[in-house]
């Protein structure tokens, strides 16, 4: 099937990242070919020099090296100028010890509208959101906070990691993956679309293949 373009300002998920010029505070960027064959996590922020972005900065860098343990970038943005994102990257580093080692779109509006990410209700400032890609440029994942929430920088890295798994096995995963309630850290096989399958799947349970609820929720260990 051939894909449908998408003409709303917003990208949808599976839509090719929308290739933009950015001006960082490491120079000037071409996303998303600047991290062609990566993944990455663009995330944007309301304002500089404000509480609850200060600390997810700093969480972000914390586990900057888990990130690119699987392959993937980060890179952040708002719409403030370069010389604010650099002051409020020198006053994170004065005050709280911590360098922070990705890039930060320095945003017009320009962008932020590209991606659908400034909500008239919430004002001018760019929401709380998050944008994970992958190798191939697709958008395989939006979230939207509001502006007093925080982000759980583990969940995001656990989205990382679970895509990258779903990917390379065909396989989805339950709730809380991998602390399921009734599957531990098990995944799930995708469900069987046809009799024959269906059947299959109950006869190859019994040969420990796999553990099956039922026919449609099958699931096994990742090896």
């Amino acid at each position: 099937m051939e894909k449908q373009e998408n003409n709303n300002k917003m990208p949808l998920l599976g839509d090719n990242f929308p290739e933009i010029t950015v001006q960082t505070t490491q120079g000037t960027l071409n996303i998303p070919s600047h991290f062609k064959g990566k993944w990455f996590v663009l995330f944007s922020h309301p304002a500089d020099f404000t509480p609850v972005c200060t600390t997810e900065f700093v969480a972000f860098q914390k586990r900057y090296s888990k990130f690119k343990e699987l392959n993937c970038e980060l890179i952040g943005l708002s719409v403030d100028q370069v010389f604010a994102h650099i002051k409020w990257e020198g006053w994170i580093k004065e005050n709280l010890n911590i360098q922070i080692e990705f890039p930060i779109i320095a945003d017009t509006g320009k962008v932020a509208n590209t991606l659908g990410i400034i909500h008239p209700g919430k004002g001018t400032n760019t929401v709380r959101a998050v944008f994970v890609v992958d190798p191939k440029s697709q958008l395989r994942l939006m979230l939207y906070y509001p502006q007093e929430l925080g982000r759980n920088l583990d969940e995001i890295i656990r989205i990382v990691k679970a895509l990258q798994i779903s990917d390379k096995n065909n396989v989805a995963m339950p709730a809380d993956w991998p602390n399921n309630e009734i599957m531990g850290n098990h995944v799930i096989i995708p469900p069987a679309t046809d009799i024959k399958t269906s059947k299959e799947r109950i006869e190859k349970a019994k040969e420990g293949e796999f553990e099956c609820f039922d026919w449609w929720l099958c699931h096994k260990e990742l090896k």
